[in-house]
């Protein structure tokens, strides 16, 4: 399953069924600058979709990590809390946020695809 989007600029990779990776966009990144810190959800935390999940904060802003899909934090990636540019250089790769365990597979279906995504940046 290719990579779906959110409008609040986060994406998803559901590709394993039993985790799925989140992270945030290359637009959200460059919107950003410099990322600084990341605040990641504990292992074990649930949310649904939309809820809070995190917080990434730049030279320039604090933004909040929304849930892309409601589910379980199975596991959070520990080389972004210590390099949080990870999250700038790559953003669709290793600065991933964390990985959850969907509690609604369906709710993929409200989410964007490549090209949906891109023409919701159109209208920014």
């Amino acid at each position: 399953m290719p990579l779906q989007f959110t409008s609040d600029h986060e994406w998803i990779d559901a590709a394993d069924a039993s985790a799925a990776v989140v992270g945030i966009t290359v637009h959200a990144q460059d919107a950003l600058g410099d990322v600084v810190f990341v605040d990641l959800p504990a292992v074990g935390a649930t949310f649904a979709k939309g809820e809070v999940a995190g917080v990434v904060e730049s030279v320039k802003a604090a933004a909040d990590l929304y849930a892309p899909v409601s589910g379980e934090v199975v596991a959070v990636n520990e080389a972004l809390r210590d390099d949080p540019s990870l999250a700038n250089s790559d953003p669709l790769a290793s600065g991933w946020f964390f990985k959850v365990k969907l509690s609604n597979p369906a709710e993929l279906a409200g989410l964007l695809d490549q090209t949906g995504y891109d023409e919701l940046l159109k209208t920014l």
